[in-house]
Protein backbone atom coordinates (compact mmCIF):
# COMPACT_ATOMS: atom_id res chain seq x y z
CA UNK A 1 0.00 0.00 0.00
CA UNK A 2 1.06 3.56 -0.70
CA UNK A 3 -0.10 7.06 0.10
CA UNK A 4 -0.47 9.71 -2.58
CA UNK A 5 3.14 10.84 -2.35
CA UNK A 6 4.33 7.35 -3.40
CA UNK A 7 7.42 7.67 -1.23
CA UNK A 8 7.39 4.06 -0.16
CA UNK A 9 5.42 0.87 -0.55
CA UNK A 10 4.93 -1.38 2.46
CA UNK A 11 3.08 -4.57 3.32
CA UNK A 12 -0.13 -4.18 5.32
CA UNK A 13 -2.85 -6.47 6.59
CA UNK A 14 -5.85 -5.00 4.76
CA UNK A 15 -9.29 -5.60 6.29
CA UNK A 16 -12.28 -4.49 4.24
CA UNK A 17 -15.01 -3.05 6.45
CA UNK A 18 -18.31 -3.90 4.81
CA UNK A 19 -20.99 -3.28 7.43
CA UNK A 20 -21.33 -1.32 10.64
CA UNK A 21 -22.69 -4.22 12.67
CA UNK A 22 -19.53 -6.33 12.44
CA UNK A 23 -17.11 -3.43 12.56
CA UNK A 24 -16.48 -3.30 16.34
CA UNK A 25 -15.55 -6.98 16.39
CA UNK A 26 -13.18 -6.52 13.45
CA UNK A 27 -11.43 -3.66 15.22
CA UNK A 28 -10.95 -5.77 18.33
CA UNK A 29 -9.56 -8.71 16.35
CA UNK A 30 -7.00 -6.88 14.19
CA UNK A 31 -4.81 -4.43 16.10
CA UNK A 32 -3.01 -2.12 15.94
CA UNK A 33 -4.65 -0.49 12.93
CA UNK A 34 -5.65 2.72 11.21
CA UNK A 35 -8.60 3.64 9.00
CA UNK A 36 -7.86 3.95 5.27
CA UNK A 37 -10.25 5.86 3.02
CA UNK A 38 -8.94 6.80 -0.43
CA UNK A 39 -5.24 7.04 0.39
CA UNK A 40 -5.08 10.68 -0.73
CA UNK A 41 -2.97 11.81 2.22
CA UNK A 42 0.45 12.69 0.83
CA UNK A 43 2.52 11.30 3.68
CA UNK A 44 2.20 8.46 6.17
CA UNK A 45 -0.87 9.43 8.22
CA UNK A 46 -2.92 6.70 6.46
CA UNK A 47 -0.23 4.01 6.46
CA UNK A 48 0.58 1.32 9.02
CA UNK A 49 3.46 -0.84 7.73
CA UNK A 50 3.37 -4.30 9.25
CA UNK A 51 -0.03 -3.62 10.83
CA UNK A 52 -3.68 -3.40 9.84
CA UNK A 53 -5.45 -1.01 7.50
CA UNK A 54 -9.22 -0.91 7.89
CA UNK A 55 -10.52 0.06 4.46
CA UNK A 56 -13.76 2.03 4.48
CA UNK A 57 -14.48 2.09 0.76
CA UNK A 58 -17.58 -0.12 1.06
CA UNK A 59 -19.03 1.99 3.90
CA UNK A 60 -20.10 4.77 1.55
CA UNK A 61 -23.87 4.92 1.94
CA UNK A 62 -26.11 7.92 2.56
CA UNK A 63 -28.18 7.16 5.66
CA UNK A 64 -30.37 10.23 5.92
CA UNK A 65 -31.00 13.46 4.02
CA UNK A 66 -33.14 16.48 4.77
CA UNK A 67 -33.62 18.55 1.62
CA UNK A 68 -35.11 21.42 3.62
CA UNK A 69 -32.26 21.91 6.08
CA UNK A 70 -29.32 20.44 4.14
CA UNK A 71 -28.45 17.94 6.87
CA UNK A 72 -26.82 14.76 5.56
CA UNK A 73 -25.99 11.61 7.50
CA UNK A 74 -23.59 9.30 5.68
CA UNK A 75 -21.05 6.58 6.33
CA UNK A 76 -17.41 7.47 6.79
CA UNK A 77 -16.30 6.02 3.47
CA UNK A 78 -18.58 8.22 1.36
CA UNK A 79 -16.73 10.29 -1.24
CA UNK A 80 -16.97 14.06 -1.16
CA UNK A 81 -17.49 13.89 -4.92
CA UNK A 82 -20.53 11.63 -4.52
CA UNK A 83 -22.00 13.93 -1.86
CA UNK A 84 -21.68 16.97 -4.09
CA UNK A 85 -22.77 15.46 -7.39
CA UNK A 86 -25.77 13.78 -5.78
CA UNK A 87 -27.06 16.78 -3.84
CA UNK A 88 -26.15 19.67 -6.12
CA UNK A 89 -29.34 19.16 -8.23
CA UNK A 90 -31.27 19.91 -5.02
CA UNK A 91 -29.26 23.10 -4.46
CA UNK A 92 -26.74 21.92 -1.84
CA UNK A 93 -22.94 21.59 -1.69
CA UNK A 94 -20.37 21.02 1.04
CA UNK A 95 -19.34 24.34 2.62
CA UNK A 96 -15.64 23.38 2.67
CA UNK A 97 -13.61 21.02 0.51
CA UNK A 98 -9.87 20.55 -0.09
CA UNK A 99 -8.14 20.65 -3.47
CA UNK A 100 -9.55 17.25 -4.42
CA UNK A 101 -13.03 15.85 -3.89
CA UNK A 102 -11.77 12.28 -4.27
CA UNK A 103 -11.43 11.86 -0.51
CA UNK A 104 -13.68 10.21 2.03
CA UNK A 105 -15.83 11.98 4.59
CA UNK A 106 -13.97 10.17 7.37
CA UNK A 107 -10.62 11.28 5.98
CA UNK A 108 -11.82 14.86 5.62
CA UNK A 109 -12.85 14.89 9.29
CA UNK A 110 -9.76 13.07 10.60
CA UNK A 111 -7.50 15.62 8.86
CA UNK A 112 -9.89 18.57 9.32
CA UNK A 113 -9.28 19.64 5.74
CA UNK A 114 -9.61 23.24 4.59
CA UNK A 115 -10.38 24.97 1.32
CA UNK A 116 -10.08 28.36 -0.30
CA UNK A 117 -12.72 29.98 1.92
CA UNK A 118 -11.39 29.59 5.44
CA UNK A 119 -11.98 33.25 6.33
CA UNK A 120 -15.72 32.76 5.76
CA UNK A 121 -16.44 29.08 6.42
CA UNK A 122 -13.53 27.75 8.44
CA UNK A 123 -12.43 24.13 8.08
CA UNK A 124 -14.40 20.96 7.31
CA UNK A 125 -14.85 20.14 10.99
CA UNK A 126 -16.90 23.28 11.61
CA UNK A 127 -19.70 21.72 9.54
CA UNK A 128 -19.75 18.30 11.22
CA UNK A 129 -22.77 18.18 13.51
CA UNK A 130 -22.30 14.68 14.90
CA UNK A 131 -20.07 11.69 14.34
CA UNK A 132 -20.05 8.07 15.41
CA UNK A 133 -16.66 6.70 16.43
CA UNK A 134 -15.83 2.97 16.65
CA UNK A 135 -13.16 2.36 19.28
CA UNK A 136 -10.80 -0.58 19.47
CA UNK A 137 -12.44 -1.83 22.69
CA UNK A 138 -15.63 -2.61 20.75
CA UNK A 139 -17.60 0.46 21.80
CA UNK A 140 -19.14 3.04 19.47
CA UNK A 141 -19.28 6.63 20.74
CA UNK A 142 -21.67 9.24 19.44
CA UNK A 143 -20.16 12.67 19.90
CA UNK A 144 -20.78 16.28 18.99
CA UNK A 145 -20.05 19.72 20.40
CA UNK A 146 -22.65 19.02 23.09
CA UNK A 147 -22.31 15.26 23.54
CA UNK A 148 -18.79 14.08 24.45
CA UNK A 149 -17.37 17.41 23.25
CA UNK A 150 -13.76 16.58 24.13
CA UNK A 151 -13.92 13.34 22.15
CA UNK A 152 -15.40 15.31 19.25
CA UNK A 153 -12.61 17.91 19.42
CA UNK A 154 -9.97 15.16 19.57
CA UNK A 155 -11.44 13.30 16.58
CA UNK A 156 -11.78 16.33 14.28
CA UNK A 157 -8.23 16.67 12.98
CA UNK A 158 -7.20 13.71 15.16
CA UNK A 159 -5.39 11.87 12.34
CA UNK A 160 -7.52 8.74 12.77
CA UNK A 161 -5.98 8.02 16.16
CA UNK A 162 -9.13 8.24 18.29
CA UNK A 163 -10.96 5.46 16.43
CA UNK A 164 -12.70 4.75 13.13
CA UNK A 165 -15.26 7.33 12.00
CA UNK A 166 -18.16 5.08 11.09
CA UNK A 167 -20.67 7.76 10.13
CA UNK A 168 -21.11 11.49 10.32
CA UNK A 169 -23.82 14.12 10.13
CA UNK A 170 -22.82 17.06 7.92
CA UNK A 171 -24.39 20.46 7.43
CA UNK A 172 -24.35 21.40 3.74
CA UNK A 173 -24.83 24.91 2.41
CA UNK A 174 -27.35 26.18 -0.12
CA UNK A 175 -25.99 27.29 -3.51
CA UNK A 176 -27.74 28.87 -6.48
CA UNK A 177 -26.06 26.49 -8.92
CA UNK A 178 -22.75 24.90 -9.94
CA UNK A 179 -21.06 28.05 -11.29
CA UNK A 180 -18.75 30.60 -9.78
CA UNK A 181 -18.04 34.18 -10.78
CA UNK A 182 -14.25 34.31 -10.78
CA UNK A 183 -11.54 36.92 -11.12
CA UNK A 184 -7.92 36.28 -12.09
CA UNK A 185 -5.19 38.83 -11.40
CA UNK A 186 -1.41 38.58 -11.90
CA UNK A 187 0.75 40.08 -9.15
CA UNK A 188 4.39 40.70 -8.42
CA UNK A 189 5.85 40.52 -4.93
CA UNK A 190 4.55 39.46 -1.55
CA UNK A 191 3.37 42.96 -0.64
CA UNK A 192 0.95 42.88 -3.55
CA UNK A 193 -0.16 39.34 -2.63
CA UNK A 194 -1.01 40.33 0.93
CA UNK A 195 -2.81 43.46 -0.25
CA UNK A 196 -4.92 41.33 -2.60
CA UNK A 197 -5.59 38.73 0.10
CA UNK A 198 -6.66 41.32 2.70
CA UNK A 199 -8.72 43.25 0.20
CA UNK A 200 -10.50 40.15 -1.09
CA UNK A 201 -11.81 38.85 2.24
CA UNK A 202 -14.79 41.22 2.61
CA UNK A 203 -16.18 40.69 -0.89
CA UNK A 204 -14.93 37.31 -2.11
CA UNK A 205 -15.71 33.92 -0.59
CA UNK A 206 -12.80 32.02 -2.15
CA UNK A 207 -9.25 33.24 -2.65
CA UNK A 208 -5.93 31.55 -3.38
CA UNK A 209 -2.72 32.27 -5.26
CA UNK A 210 -0.41 30.23 -7.45
CA UNK A 211 3.18 31.43 -7.26
CA UNK A 212 6.27 30.92 -9.36
CA UNK A 213 8.75 30.27 -6.56
CA UNK A 214 11.67 30.21 -9.02
CA UNK A 215 11.42 33.98 -9.51
CA UNK A 216 12.09 34.92 -5.89
CA UNK A 217 15.82 35.36 -6.48
CA UNK A 218 15.14 37.80 -9.33
CA UNK A 219 13.41 40.62 -7.51
CA UNK A 220 10.28 39.18 -5.97
CA UNK A 221 7.93 36.29 -6.47
CA UNK A 222 5.36 36.56 -9.23
CA UNK A 223 2.02 34.82 -9.15
CA UNK A 224 -1.62 34.59 -10.11
CA UNK A 225 -4.30 35.54 -7.59
CA UNK A 226 -7.63 33.74 -8.00
CA UNK A 227 -10.90 34.61 -6.27
CA UNK A 228 -14.48 33.51 -6.68
CA UNK A 229 -18.06 33.83 -5.46
CA UNK A 230 -21.06 31.57 -6.03
CA UNK A 231 -22.86 32.70 -9.18
CA UNK A 232 -26.59 33.10 -9.62
CA UNK A 233 -26.18 32.35 -13.33
CA UNK A 234 -28.16 29.39 -14.63
CA UNK A 235 -25.75 28.53 -17.43
CA UNK A 236 -22.03 28.33 -17.81
CA UNK A 237 -19.13 26.28 -19.14
CA UNK A 238 -19.21 22.63 -18.07
CA UNK A 239 -16.12 20.67 -17.01
CA UNK A 240 -14.36 18.69 -19.70
CA UNK A 241 -15.92 15.28 -20.19
CA UNK A 242 -13.93 12.14 -19.60
CA UNK A 243 -10.93 11.56 -17.39
CA UNK A 244 -7.36 11.81 -18.60
CA UNK A 245 -4.82 9.50 -17.06
CA UNK A 246 -1.05 9.47 -16.70
CA UNK A 247 -0.66 5.90 -17.98
CA UNK A 248 2.77 4.98 -16.63
CA UNK A 249 5.31 6.02 -14.04
CA UNK A 250 8.27 7.60 -15.86
CA UNK A 251 11.73 6.30 -14.94
CA UNK A 252 12.70 9.75 -13.61
CA UNK A 253 10.70 12.67 -12.28
CA UNK A 254 9.16 14.86 -14.96
CA UNK A 255 9.53 17.73 -12.47
CA UNK A 256 13.18 18.69 -12.74
CA UNK A 257 15.58 21.53 -13.52
CA UNK A 258 14.91 21.22 -17.25
CA UNK A 259 11.11 21.42 -17.00
CA UNK A 260 10.32 23.62 -14.01
CA UNK A 261 11.34 27.03 -15.28
CA UNK A 262 9.70 26.76 -18.73
CA UNK A 263 6.55 25.23 -17.23
CA UNK A 264 6.17 27.97 -14.64
CA UNK A 265 6.83 30.67 -17.23
CA UNK A 266 4.29 29.20 -19.65
CA UNK A 267 1.65 28.81 -16.92
CA UNK A 268 2.16 32.38 -15.77
CA UNK A 269 1.80 33.73 -19.30
CA UNK A 270 -1.34 31.65 -19.90
CA UNK A 271 -3.04 32.81 -16.70
CA UNK A 272 -1.98 36.42 -17.27
CA UNK A 273 -3.64 36.21 -20.68
CA UNK A 274 -6.84 35.03 -18.94
CA UNK A 275 -6.77 37.85 -16.39
CA UNK A 276 -10.09 39.41 -15.52
CA UNK A 277 -13.57 38.11 -14.84
CA UNK A 278 -14.99 34.76 -15.97
CA UNK A 279 -17.52 32.13 -15.05
CA UNK A 280 -16.32 28.67 -14.02
CA UNK A 281 -17.89 25.42 -12.91
CA UNK A 282 -17.08 24.65 -9.28
CA UNK A 283 -15.26 21.43 -10.20
CA UNK A 284 -13.01 23.24 -12.67
CA UNK A 285 -12.14 25.95 -10.15
CA UNK A 286 -11.73 23.84 -7.02
CA UNK A 287 -10.32 20.56 -8.35
CA UNK A 288 -8.20 21.18 -11.46
CA UNK A 289 -6.04 18.09 -10.85
CA UNK A 290 -8.96 15.68 -10.43
CA UNK A 291 -9.29 15.58 -14.20
CA UNK A 292 -5.88 13.89 -14.52
CA UNK A 293 -5.93 10.51 -12.82
CA UNK A 294 -2.68 9.29 -11.27
CA UNK A 295 -1.00 12.66 -11.72
CA UNK A 296 1.24 11.73 -8.79
CA UNK A 297 3.13 9.37 -11.11
CA UNK A 298 4.80 12.30 -12.85
CA UNK A 299 7.29 12.53 -9.98
CA UNK A 300 8.77 9.19 -10.94
CA UNK A 301 9.47 6.04 -8.93
CA UNK A 302 10.90 7.87 -5.90
CA UNK A 303 7.70 9.85 -5.30
CA UNK A 304 7.36 13.34 -3.92
CA UNK A 305 6.87 15.34 -0.73
CA UNK A 306 4.43 18.12 -0.10
CA UNK A 307 5.65 20.71 2.37
CA UNK A 308 2.77 22.77 3.75
CA UNK A 309 3.30 25.25 6.55
CA UNK A 310 1.26 27.89 8.34
CA UNK A 311 2.83 30.91 10.05
CA UNK A 312 1.12 33.54 12.25
CA UNK A 313 -0.12 36.83 10.74
CA UNK A 314 2.40 39.07 12.49
CA UNK A 315 5.41 37.36 10.93
CA UNK A 316 3.81 35.94 7.79
CA UNK A 317 5.42 38.40 5.35
CA UNK A 318 8.95 37.85 6.63
CA UNK A 319 8.66 34.09 7.15
CA UNK A 320 7.13 33.48 3.73
CA UNK A 321 9.84 35.51 2.02
CA UNK A 322 12.53 33.64 3.95
CA UNK A 323 11.09 30.27 2.84
CA UNK A 324 10.86 31.35 -0.78
CA UNK A 325 14.42 32.63 -0.74
CA UNK A 326 15.64 29.34 0.74
CA UNK A 327 13.80 27.42 -1.98
CA UNK A 328 15.19 29.65 -4.74
CA UNK A 329 18.75 29.25 -3.44
CA UNK A 330 18.38 25.49 -3.27
CA UNK A 331 17.22 25.15 -6.87
CA UNK A 332 14.50 22.78 -5.65
CA UNK A 333 11.52 24.55 -7.17
CA UNK A 334 7.89 23.49 -7.31
CA UNK A 335 5.28 24.15 -9.96
CA UNK A 336 2.43 23.19 -7.63
CA UNK A 337 3.04 26.12 -5.30
CA UNK A 338 0.01 27.54 -3.48
CA UNK A 339 -0.12 30.55 -1.17
CA UNK A 340 -3.22 31.63 0.76
CA UNK A 341 -4.32 33.13 4.04
CA UNK A 342 -6.48 31.66 6.78
CA UNK A 343 -9.06 33.74 8.58
CA UNK A 344 -9.28 34.55 12.28
CA UNK A 345 -11.43 31.55 13.19
CA UNK A 346 -10.96 29.17 16.14
CA UNK A 347 -9.94 25.61 15.30
CA UNK A 348 -12.65 22.98 15.92
CA UNK A 349 -10.13 20.22 16.66
CA UNK A 350 -7.36 19.87 19.20
CA UNK A 351 -4.92 19.08 16.39
CA UNK A 352 -6.51 21.19 13.64
CA UNK A 353 -3.94 22.66 11.27
CA UNK A 354 -5.85 25.66 9.90
CA UNK A 355 -5.42 28.73 12.10
CA UNK A 356 -5.00 32.50 11.59
CA UNK A 357 -2.04 33.09 9.34
CA UNK A 358 -0.57 32.34 5.93
CA UNK A 359 -0.10 28.88 4.48
CA UNK A 360 2.40 27.94 1.79
CA UNK A 361 2.17 24.52 0.11
CA UNK A 362 4.74 23.18 -2.34
CA UNK A 363 5.43 19.81 -3.97
CA UNK A 364 9.04 18.59 -4.26
CA UNK A 365 10.37 15.50 -6.04
CA UNK A 366 12.12 13.15 -3.66
CA UNK A 367 15.82 13.71 -4.28
CA UNK A 368 17.00 12.19 -1.05
CA UNK A 369 19.52 14.07 1.05
CA UNK A 370 19.34 17.19 -1.13
CA UNK A 371 15.61 17.53 -0.46
CA UNK A 372 16.08 16.72 3.22
CA UNK A 373 18.57 19.58 3.64
CA UNK A 374 16.10 22.05 2.14
CA UNK A 375 13.36 20.86 4.50
CA UNK A 376 15.66 21.37 7.47
CA UNK A 377 16.14 25.00 6.44
CA UNK A 378 12.39 25.47 5.98
CA UNK A 379 11.70 23.79 9.34
CA UNK A 380 13.96 26.30 11.08
CA UNK A 381 12.06 29.23 9.54
CA UNK A 382 8.67 27.77 10.51
CA UNK A 383 9.86 27.00 14.05
CA UNK A 384 11.26 30.49 14.58
CA UNK A 385 8.01 32.01 13.29
CA UNK A 386 5.91 29.95 15.73
CA UNK A 387 4.23 28.07 12.87
CA UNK A 388 3.31 24.47 12.14
CA UNK A 389 3.36 21.84 9.39
CA UNK A 390 0.27 20.04 8.11
CA UNK A 391 0.29 16.40 9.32
CA UNK A 392 -2.07 15.28 6.52
CA UNK A 393 0.61 16.19 3.99
CA UNK A 394 3.68 15.27 6.04
CA UNK A 395 6.06 12.33 5.76
CA UNK A 396 9.13 13.55 7.66
CA UNK A 397 8.65 16.45 10.09
CA UNK A 398 10.71 16.29 13.31
CA UNK A 399 8.84 15.37 16.46
CA UNK A 400 9.90 18.57 18.22
CA UNK A 401 8.38 20.71 15.46
CA UNK A 402 5.13 18.75 15.68
CA UNK A 403 4.93 19.23 19.45
CA UNK A 404 5.69 22.95 19.17
CA UNK A 405 3.14 23.46 16.41
CA UNK A 406 0.26 21.74 18.20
CA UNK A 407 0.17 23.04 21.78
CA UNK A 408 -3.01 21.09 22.66
CA UNK A 409 -1.33 17.77 22.02
CA UNK A 410 -1.51 16.65 25.67
CA UNK A 411 -5.29 17.22 25.70
CA UNK A 412 -5.56 15.11 22.56
CA UNK A 413 -3.52 12.26 24.02
CA UNK A 414 -6.17 11.69 26.68
CA UNK A 415 -8.50 10.52 23.87
CA UNK A 416 -5.93 8.55 21.87
CA UNK A 417 -7.21 5.04 21.19
CA UNK A 418 -4.44 2.55 22.12
CA UNK A 419 -5.58 0.23 19.34
CA UNK A 420 -4.94 2.86 16.66
CA UNK A 421 -1.47 3.24 15.22
CA UNK A 422 0.06 4.59 12.02
CA UNK A 423 3.47 5.26 10.58
CA UNK A 424 2.93 8.93 11.44
CA UNK A 425 1.91 8.24 15.04
CA UNK A 426 4.94 6.06 15.66
CA UNK A 427 7.18 8.73 14.14
CA UNK A 428 5.69 11.69 16.01
CA UNK A 429 4.13 10.15 19.13
CA UNK A 430 6.30 7.11 19.70
CA UNK A 431 3.53 4.52 19.26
Amino acid sequence: MQSWGRLESALHRVVELTDEASLPAQLQAQQPGIAYGQGRSYGDVCLNPGGTLWRLGALDHFLGWDAQTGLLCCEGGALLQDVQRTLLPQGWLLPVTPGTQLVSVGGAIANDVHGKNHHGFGSFGEHVRRLWLARSDGTVLECSRDLEPQCFAATVGGLGLTGVIVRAELQLRRVPGPWLDTHTQPFRGLDEFFALADGSEPAWEHSVAWIDCLTQSRGGVRGIFLRANPSTAQTGPLPAKGLRRLPVTPPVSLVNALTLRPFNAAYYRLQRHRAGSARQHYETFFYPLDGLMDWNRMYGPRGFYQYQSVVPPGVAREATEAMLQAIARSGEGSFLAVLKTFGARPSPGLLSFARPGTTLALDFPNRGERTARLFERLDAIVREAGGALYPAKDARMPRALFEAGFPRLNEFLQWRDPGMSSALSRRLLGS
